[in-house]
């Protein structure tokens, strides 16, 4: 039976989750500059503020999950290459300055919420995400940003293990390179969640 999008991602039981659309990882404070072309190139921004814009209109909740680390780095475990380079960057992501900032075309809006965290590699694990999301009668997630190599491939994972539906617009989100990213997509995201596109789900908000 083909998938009714409409009920799938009505603003009752949906909200869309940014996953670290940051100054510090894609906007004009990244230290690196691939993944933040890569987004540019592919309009993973434009169609990620279309999202959120039209889920404000339609009552659909934005939550915004981001990573903001101490200078101290105090709660990482340096136990992965991820991590390791993290710590040579001290400025990375940094708690209390704008690279660790939503990027301003998200917002925050004063009706969004933020999770944020100063550990790890995805956005459920120790933080208040499931929480937030469960309190707020959620059921279906629509994840937007980055990166497919591991915190939208951990957030996506995560939300089904804990029994959440997933609408993932491919075309807000990006990895590198491009030829992996969309293997990504095809071969495990796509059995984990629902392949869908921005214009989809704002056609079923009626946005």
């Amino acid at each position: 039976m083909p998938l009714d999008l409409t009920e799938f991602v009505a603003p009752a039981h949906t909200a869309v989750v940014t996953c670290e659309m940051q100054q510090g990882v894609i906007g004009d404070d990244a230290p690196t500059r691939e993944l933040a072309d890569e987004v540019k190139e592919l309009g993973v921004l434009e169609a990620a503020v279309a999202l959120v814009r039209g889920a404000r209109a339609t009552g659909v909740r934005v939550v915004h999950a981001t990573v903001a680390l101490r200078a101290d780095r105090a709660g990482l475990s340096i136990n992965n290459p991820m991590m390791a380079y993290v710590v040579r960057n001290p400025s990375q992501v940094l708690e209390g300055t704008p690279a660790a900032e939503v990027v301003p075309e998200l917002g925050p809006a004063p009706e969004d919420i933020m999770c944020r965290r100063i550990h790890g590699l995805t956005p459920f694990n120790g933080t208040e995400l499931d929480s937030i999301l469960r309190n707020l009668g959620v059921r279906t997630i629509v994840p937007v940003g980055v990166s497919l190599n591991e915190a939208v491939m951990g957030l996506c994972i995560c939300a089904a293990d804990l029994g959440y539906r997933i609408a993932l617009p491919t075309d807000a989100v990006a990895g590198i390179p491009r030829a992996y990213a969309q293997d990504v997509l095809q071969h495990t995201l796509g059995y984990l969640s629902n392949l869908t596109t921005t214009d989809k789900v704002l056609a079923a908000w009626n946005f």
